[in-house]
């Protein structure tokens, strides 16, 4: 599973494969770890509110589940990199068939669900800054999945990209 994945010092170096996006993507999954900012006492609060923390929490479970369905669904095909393997299979099923990033939907539900369940605003920051880094990823993914698969456009016209209908996060149309 792990084999063919084309990480090389060289790409480290070059970003050929698009391996800058996958730093800048780990760098801010893992500032998720931060403090959470303001604390709420800030929002006049003695503790942040169940329900919302409650909901946050099944955000992020949800995320997870969605990341596990993708991870399965592409088997060999996966990779980190933006780059696809070159004999990858264009999967159009399962949660490929709501959305044509569902991993990148995953962590971006995971992100939302901090930020529910936190009401912190450094968490905030970071879930806008993953949903740029995932959107800047998916758009040069794109770009060799058009090559690689020519049916590709078709698939790209009815699918949204990450998020149905939400500005800067589906498109569908091949510009």
């Amino acid at each position: 599973m792990f084999s063919g994945w084309g990480l090389s010092w060289a790409g480290w170096l070059d970003n050929r494969r698009g391996e800058w996006w996958l730093v800048a993507q780990l760098a801010l999954i893992a500032a998720h770890l931060l403090p959470v900012w303001p604390v709420p006492a800030f929002w006049g609060l003695v503790s942040w509110p169940r329900p919302l923390f409650g909901f946050g929490l099944l955000l992020l479970a949800f995320g997870l589940i969605r990341a596990v369905q993708a991870l399965l669904s592409l088997g060999a095909s996966l990779s980190p990199l933006p780059v696809p393997k070159q004999h990858n299979q264009l999967i159009r099923t399962g949660v490929y068939g709501h959305c044509r990033h569902p991993m990148y939907q995953a962590v971006l539900l995971c992100s939302l669900g901090v930020v529910v369940a936190t009401g912190s605003l450094v968490h905030l920051g970071l879930f806008l800054s993953l949903a740029l880094v995932l959107r800047g990823k998916a758009r040069f993914e794109e770009l060799a999945l058009r090559q690689l698969h020519p049916d590709y456009v078709a698939y790209a016209v009815t699918t949204p990209a990450i998020v149905r209908d939400c500005p800067g996060l589906d498109w569908r149309c091949i510009e």
